[in-house]
């Protein structure tokens, strides 16, 4: 299942779920601006910037909105 960190109100964020809902690519959705999210990602990722895709059946993780639709689109 992919894993997407995201900041609501940050564009490059909604660009990735904007891309997801119009392609139905389903992915659990978790808000930084909760700490409990915000630790997650950092124990994932190691660097606290969002957008940021972790795929936990591949061990894939993916910054930067244009990377994580280039991905996407290969892959889903």
């Amino acid at each position: 299942m992919l894993d997407l960190f995201i900041i609501p109100n940050c564009p490059y964020c909604q660009k990735v779920v904007k891309f997801m809902d119009k392609n139905k690519i389903v992915c659990n959705v978790f808000d930084t601006n909760d700490n409990d999210n915000a630790l997650r990602l950092l124990s994932i990722g190691g660097i606290d910037q969002v957008p940021f895709l972790y795929n936990e059946e591949t061990n894939e993780k993916i910054y930067d909105s244009n990377n994580i639709i280039e991905y996407l689109k290969n892959y889903y």
